[in-house]
């Protein structure tokens, strides 16, 4: 007998509808040199207590994910090296006696500064948490070997392997990677054939996991003109690999985390700028015309010309423009294929597809049958219409923005009796309005006057 008093009463009961929950798209990986900095100079940082203590060696050529620079700075001693780094310039600046080893250690404190300057640019344009991946040695060239990494030690790019949430991989350390320190004041020039190797492991690592592109860069104190005869070294556009390559030029000078300007690649800038663009607009918008923060100036200002061969092999430019600052003035990737020839459109469907896959695994192991069908097509429509709503496909009416087909004609007896379901999915992607043209009319002959 029901001893509840007279009343309404409401009882949560679950719909059985699946959702699609959209997968994560602004968190890159870099991958650089994390050095220890001496036991001297690390120890000034070490009494601050509120720092989070630093990784030891084993834990920084891991992924590791870091939320702040705070953290990051924290975590790889970047106070440290910057000390250490500043005493040794005095040092030399104020013509005493500067060793061949101080020298090279000089090289080496600067090397792993590179990737702490694009990890401040993430953060500084609008970037929320990012994984890093260090290398030790960092006198020593990394080969591709070691740069491919070890899945099961979770080393170099195998470790990304398992970390889905990573959307993005810069290696802003690549160029000093092709090349060792030496024990002289000037650094070497960087080695364009294997920096190019190292490029490729990067490449083929993103359009294997088909969820993440490479922000590449472009080789340091390139002329336009040898950038564009190093382009053509890369893989070529019709390639799968092209659709997952991003380039951006040029190198930029930054004002230094330790308080002295250097000039640095884009790619921890570029990726902020990514996450800024999802986090304000979404992934369907390209991250161009978006300004770059922390950023002194340019090494090179590009003329429209200029500009436009660069766009057409795939280089991404970036623009110093008066009023309005600098710009990101590009929005392609490497690819000449029309389907993957926006890199937003490229980052859409990984993300569509990442989306789809990570909510659908329930249906693992339920019954082949049409009430899965039906339950994945409504799924996916819901997701899919979803995306439409927000501006992400094109299309009047979901009709002609997508199309999801899982049913007995696409499922036939084969495919049930092979343990697999076949849910095929279509969409037309927003692509950027990259050309705008005008066509003003003048009026001649025409004049005002009182009726």
């Amino acid at each position: 007998m029901d001893t509840s008093p007279p009343g309404i009463y409401l009882k949560e009961m679950p719909s059985g509808v699946r959702m699609i929950t959209g997968a994560g798209t602004s968190t890159p990986a870099f991958l650089g040199y994390t050095d220890v900095p001496d036991s001297a100079t690390s120890a000034t940082s070490a009494t601050d207590e509120q720092a989070t203590p630093p990784f030891d060696a084993s834990e920084r050529v891991t992924p590791q994910l870091v939320r702040s620079w705070r953290e990051f700075a924290d975590r790889y001693s970047i106070i440290g090296l910057s000390e250490e780094l500043d005493a040794l310039l005095k040092k030399q600046k104020g013509d005493q006696d500067v060793t061949a080893a101080e020298l090279k250690r000089i090289q080496v404190l600067q090397r792993c500064l590179v990737p702490a300057e694009a990890v401040y640019g993430f953060f500084a344009n609008g970037g929320t948490s990012c994984y890093i991946v260090g290398f030790l040695a960092a006198d020593q060239p990394v080969t591709e070997t070691a740069l491919a990494g070890d899945a099961e030690k979770r080393t170099g790019l195998a470790g990304l392997e398992s970390v889905r949430e990573v959307t993005m991989v810069a290696v802003p350390s690549l160029w000093d990677m092709s090349v060792a320190a030496t024990e002289n004041s000037t650094p070497p020039q960087s080695d364009l054939p294997t920096g190019k190797a190292l490029i490729d492991k990067v490449l083929a690592h993103c359009t294997e996991q088909r969820n993440r592109l490479a922000i590449a860069d472009v080789p340091p104190d390139q002329s336009v003109d040898s950038l564009k005869k190093f382009v053509d070294t890369l893989a070529a556009p019709d390639t799968d690999e092209a659709a997952f390559t991003t380039l951006y030029y040029p190198w930029v000078k930054v004002p230094g985390v330790d308080g002295v300007a250097r000039t640095v690649p884009p790619s921890g800038h570029l990726a902020g700028v990514w996450a800024r663009t999802d986090s304000e607009r979404g992934v369907f918008k390209a991250p161009a015309n978006q300004n770059l923060r922390g950023v002194l100036e340019l090494t090179t200002q590009l003329s429209d010309d200029q500009n436009g061969d660069l766009n057409g092999k795939g280089v991404n430019c970036l623009r110093a423009f008066p009023g309005r600052g600098l710009l990101v003035w590009g929005a392609r990737t490497r690819s000449g294929s029309s389907d993957w020839r926006y890199l937003n459109v490229r980052r859409l469907v990984s993300y569509l597809s990442d989306s789809i896959h990570q909510s659908t695994t329930w249906a693992v192991f339920e019954p082949n049958d049409e009430k899965l069908w039906a339950t994945l097509r409504h799924s996916v429509t819901s997701f899919l219409t979803d995306q439409w709503r927000q501006g992400a496909l094109v299309g009047r009416n979901p009709e002609e923005a997508f199309y999801v087909i899982c049913d007995a004609t696409n499922n036939t007896q084969s495919t049930i009796d092979d343990g697999r379901v076949v849910c095929d999915i279509g969409v037309a992607p927003v692509r950027p309005a990259e050309f705008v043209h005008f066509t003003i009319t003048q009026l001649a002959g025409q004049t005002t006057g009182n009726a």
